[in-house]
C-alpha cells in the first residue's frame, strides 16, 4: 500500500471518526431532550433520532468500504516463499521417484542376468 493510498484510507477513517462524535452528540442531545423539565419536543427527537440512523448507516458503509479495501492489500503479494516451497517440495517427489525408477530398473538388470 503506497503512502498516497495509507493517506486517503487515514483521511477516510477520521472522516468516520468525526461522524461517530456526531452520533454521541446526537444521543447526548435526545437524552437532554427527554430530560427537559417542560417535556420533550417530539418533533426535536424525531429529527435528532432521524439524522443519528442516518450517521449509522453512512459510518457502517464507510467502514465496510475501508475494510474491503484493507482486504484488497496484500502485503506478501510480491513473496515467493510459497513457490519456493512448492518447488522444493516437487523436486524432493521427482528425486523420489527417479530413486524408485533406479531401484526397478536395477531389479529387471538382475533378472535379465539371472535368466
Amino acid at each position: 500500500m503506497d503512502s498516497q493510498t495509507q493517506n486517503t484510507s487515514l483521511q477516510r477513517l477520521q472522516n468516520v471518526e468525526k461522524r461517530i462524535v456526531k452520533v454521541l452528540e446526537l444521543a447526548g442531545s435526545v437524552m437532554d431532550e427527554l430530560a427537559n423539565p417542560t417535556g420533550p419536543r417530539r418533533e426535536s427527537i424525531n429529527n435528532h433520532v432521524r439524522e443519528f440512523m442516518q450517521l449509522i448507516k453512512d459510518i457502517q458503509m464507510a467502514l465496510r468500504d475501508e475494510i474491503k479495501s484493507a482486504c484488497d492489500y496484500r502485503p506478501f503479494e510480491k513473496c515467493d516463499y510459497s513457490s519456493r516451497i512448492a518447488n522444493e517440495i516437487c523436486c524432493k517427489k521427482l528425486e523420489y521417484v527417479m530413486s524408485q525408477l533406479d531401484g526397478m530398473k536395477e531389479t529387471i538388470d538382475d533378472y535379465h542376468t539371472a535368466v
